[in-house]
């Protein structure tokens, strides 16, 4: 997106219990719904009820990359919000909060709302958020016909409650209309016409795309943060003739899927880390049986129980090589909302046609998010089915396990006549019996991996089986993957305007990996900076093995940006990494002349001129 267009970045803090969610997520759906493009982010506790929770909305007129950094507007529901969040506020930003608390030392715009007087003046103390929620409404010049749609629409269940708080929000909006009648200065201007699009979680989009991938069977075990996953499948599945089964841990979820998937249904499960340490086992028999499956794995900090509310990109070297053997398997990365429900497809096309399991890998960040999206485009092609065996093939001589070019061959279903066969956990011969032969054993393990490279040939062709954005050709790049790239791409556009060349690529499939893509990005570049959400740098890692001999020979340097807090990366923090890595190799380059010289300049002026600047998230004020 240009660092022209505005946006506004809203902050909603409170205590756990008290609805600092519900009124985070229900004003980023009224101002979504109201026409503003939305992208949220959410933190809490992993507790049932107290500690501080964190919703941040970023707004826009046209569409939103990231959550922003500095908040241009706090609303706090209790004074530890305010002082928890205050650092990370703009120089100039509003303060909307519980009249109740001293906020005479914020040196911005203050605007006191008695919620919980008002709320308890209607004898309905729960009512406080959504007063809140009803002055904001009015700051942000919306209306509330929109909101009491939407608060109708999220809230029908609740019968008891819903027009409690309907009113509550009519008496927090008179209230702050009567005594802020004058312009808030964060207003954005609402279009009078805009596009149809949705407003979904990643949750509702993984769902939705599993469901358009033809998931048929669905068995899972609720864990933080991929509880959401089951719960949109719950809603949606059975009314696509599917079959939904909670059951009573991880290791029945993965086992349960297999079974269904071997009975020639398109199987699904969820789960985070912790949940997928337990499947490992599993994951390895479908690998070895050659079985249909899909996992999503919703990311959290670990190790152990670690931070289980709070986002991380921990998993990859799990994902990518857990178990015990080599067990191939496909690991596909989403890099946004719109692309959890495209990669879902893709995984399950995968899954199928190659007969082998699919880790489809979010995080926490991702399918808790709500972010505005077009409605999905026609797919490009349909989801690709099984190879079934023929009937000259079942009448004769059916091989489960016949050694091809590819590494795929025919899997029939039960009850199909000629089609029956072992799946076997032990190693096993091509029609499935048991069998240790050390050259057996080394047939099926190269024909099992063979697959893989089968399946990197074909998405060369595939779109969107890597992305690439920036400047073309650019000495610097920048490689990651997964729901990092909105603050990466707001980096970079800020990077461009300041002439300071950078180019980035983040690939959707982890393994296969889109080698050629990689090579072509890396032919051009002199240093690159991987960035991601785990301690150790494990994509970093990953890219330096795969491709040391290309880094080796071009002396490219690889440079590495961290984070392990639970917290995605700012938009400041990629930025800053970058101008790091360009100005250390000023020093590699300074005897050359011409381009990398006026690119050094580049970066030394704009050091000197952000001087210190906080401010890096593009803001609207009236």
């Amino acid at each position: 997106m240009s660092q022209s267009e505005p946006t506004v970045v809203v902050r909603v803090g409170g205590e756990g219990g008290e609805g600092t969610i519900t009124l985070g997520d229900t004003f980023t759906r009224i101002a979504a719904r109201a026409g503003l493009e939305a992208y949220s982010f959410r933190t809490y506790p992993s507790v049932i009820k107290g500690g501080q929770v964190m919703y941040q909305t970023r707004l826009g007129v046209h569409r939103v990359m990231s959550e922003g950094d500095q908040a241009n507007v706090m609303v706090a529901m209790n004074k530890q919000a305010w002082m928890e969040c205050h650092e990370d506020m703009c120089s100039l930003s509003a303060l909307i909060h519980e009249a109740s608390l001293d906020m005479s030392h914020h040196t911005g715009e203050v605007y006191p709302i008695p919620a919980e007087k008002i709320a308890e003046e209607m004898d309905w103390a729960r009512g406080k958020n959504f007063v809140l929620l009803g002055a904001m409404v009015w700051f942000f010049r919306l209306t509330l016909e929109t909101a009491n749609e939407v608060v109708r629409e999220r809230m029908s269940r609740h019968v008891e409650s819903l027009e409690k708080n309907l009113e509550a929000m009519r008496r927090g909006h008179e209230y702050a209309q009567q005594h802020f009648p004058d312009p808030f200065p964060y207003t954005l201007p609402l279009p009078e016409e805009t596009e149809e699009r949705l407003i979904l979680t990643g949750a509702d989009a993984l769902a939705l795309g599993a469901l358009a991938g033809g998931c048929q069977f669905y068995a899972g075990y609720p864990i933080t943060p991929a509880t959401p996953v089951m719960e949109s499948l719950a809603k949606y599945l059975p009314a696509f003739k599917g079959t939904f089964i909670q059951v009573e841990d991880e290791i029945a979820a993965i086992n349960m899927a297999i079974g269904a998937a071997y009975a020639g249904k398109r199987a699904l499960t969820a789960t985070s880390g912790p949940g997928l340490s337990l499947m490992v086992e599993a994951l390895g028999m479908a690998s070895m049986a050659e079985i249909p499956l899909v996992i999503i794995n919703v990311q959290r900090a670990g190790p152990a129980t670690g931070l289980p509310t709070k986002t991380s990109q921990g998993d990859l070297f799990l994902s990518l090589y857990g178990g015990h053997g080599d067990a191939p398997r496909f690991v596909l990365a989403p890099d946004s909302v719109k692309d959890c429900y495209y990669q879902m497809i893709n995984a399950f096309s995968l899954a199928e046609y190659y007969q082998m399991p699919v880790i489809v890998l979010c995080d926490q960040a991702m399918t808790g998010r709500v972010e505005t999206v077009p409605p999905p485009a026609e797919l490009w092609q349909p989801p690709l089915d099984r190879l079934e065996p023929t009937a000259e093939e079942l009448a004769d001589d059916y091989r489960r396990y016949r050694d091809t070019e590819t590494g795929i061959s025919p899997m029939s279903a039960p009850g199909m006549p000629g089609g029956i066969y072992l799946a076997e956990s032990l190693e096993h011969n091509e029609y499935g019996y048991p069998n240790q032969d050390p050259k057996t054993h080394e047939k099926m393990m190269r024909k099992r991996e063979r697959k893989v490279e089968t399946a990197r040939q074909m998405m060369v062709d595939w779109p969107m089986s890597a992305r690439r954005w920036g400047d073309k050709d650019a000495p610097f790049g920048i490689i990651g993957w997964g729901s990092t790239r909105g603050a990466v791409r707001e980096a970079m556009a800020m990077l461009h305007d300041q002439g300071i060349p950078v180019e980035a690529l983040y690939p959707h499939s982890l393994t296969p990996m889109p080698d050629l893509a990689f090579r072509d990005f890396l032919s051009s570049k002199k240093a690159i900076l991987a960035a991601e959400l785990n301690f150790s740098g494990q994509f970093g890692r990953m890219v330096e093995h795969r491709y040391y001999k290309q880094l080796d020979e071009l002396n490219i340097h690889v440079y590495r940006l961290t984070k392990e807090q639970g917290l995605p990366f700012k938009i400041r923090e990629i930025y800053q990494a970058v101008l790091s890595m360009v100005e250390q190799e000023s020093a590699l380059w300074a005897e050359k002349q011409g381009e990398m010289v006026d690119i050094f300049q580049a970066v030394r002026a704009t050091i000197q001129k952000e001087g210190g600047s906080d401010d890096f998230t593009q803001s609207h004020r009236v």
